[in-house]
């Protein structure tokens, strides 16, 4: 295990986000699969991606990683919490056992050494990750430099709803500093976070949600996740407009969750 990471823990500083992905894969199925495959083309505006290298920072169950394995992609996942690199190599195991094209690593969206080893690649996907590496900013400035000419960035990042989102983050971090008040901040929260969307899907039998997520790991993700950051779409917009990459796909929320940006850096002409 990492020992910064273990630090954090012990400390209250970090959500396990790798243990609570360990009890997704549990629930993992051809369906969920399914969905991960149809969000991710349906937001990169492909069928495929064949002959394409696909970095997964911050990789989590490595659903996403799985599912662009499928789509054809040489793919690269790592992540900096242990457990979450156990997850991403048990999929590679199950799906893809001993495929010299799908790597699996442990490793920090904030080490500019380790990035620096990589090369760049057609698809860098980011979905909710870099809000919690506990500097955003540096961790968006990083995966910038992976994208290469004519690539794609997917990164999925909190809304900023002011004064809200500095409540959640009371929330989140007191959820992780005191382990004996952790049923109670997620009974108190649950009537407001499973929105009348979600009761109707249960209604149905429907667990699952977009991305092919559950419902019941993203509510535990969404009370812990901490580190928190957030940031209005604009300001995403911005940032990486300055750095000579065009928007070309987006989904904005207006209250929690994430907004998904997909950003196109051009080629040179020649």
């Amino acid at each position: 295990m990492d020992q910064k990471h273990e630090v954090e823990l012990i400390q209250g500083k970090r959500f396990e986000f790798g243990a609570n992905w360990l009890h997704f894969l549990n629930v993992l199925d051809d369906n969920r699969i399914d969905q991960a495959v149809a969000s991710l083309t349906a937001m990169l505006g492909v069928t495929d991606l064949k002959g394409k290298r696909f970095l997964d920072a911050g990789s989590g169950s490595g659903l996403f990683s799985l599912a662009a394995r499928r789509l054809g992609a040489s793919v690269h996942s790592f992540d900096f919490d242990p457990k979450s690199v156990a997850c991403t190599q048990e999929l590679r195991r199950r799906y893809f056992p001993d495929d010299s094209e799908w790597t699996v690593e442990e490793a920090s969206v904030l080490d500019s050494d380790y990035l620096g080893r990589l090369s760049q690649f057609d698809v860098v996907y980011s979905w909710g990750v870099l809000h919690h590496t506990g500097s955003m900013w540096q961790a968006l400035e990083n995966v910038d430099a992976l994208v290469k000419e004519g690539g794609r960035l997917f990164i999925a990042i909190y809304n900023d709803q002011g004064w809200a989102s500095r409540y959640w983050n009371t929330v989140k971090r007191t959820y992780v500093r005191y382990p004996l008040i952790r049923w109670p901040l997620l009974l108190f929260h649950m009537p407001y976070l499973i929105f009348p969307s979600f009761v109707v899907r249960l209604m149905k039998g429907l667990v699952t949600q977009d991305r092919g997520m559950s419902l019941w790991y993203d509510l535990l993700d969404w009370i812990g996740g901490y580190p928190f950051e957030v940031a209005k779409p604009e300001a995403i917009f911005r940032f990486y407009r300055d750095k000579g990459l065009t928007l070309c796909e987006m989904k904005i929320t207006s209250r929690l969750g994430c907004n998904e940006f997909v950003f196109v850096r051009k080629a040179h002409a020649r």
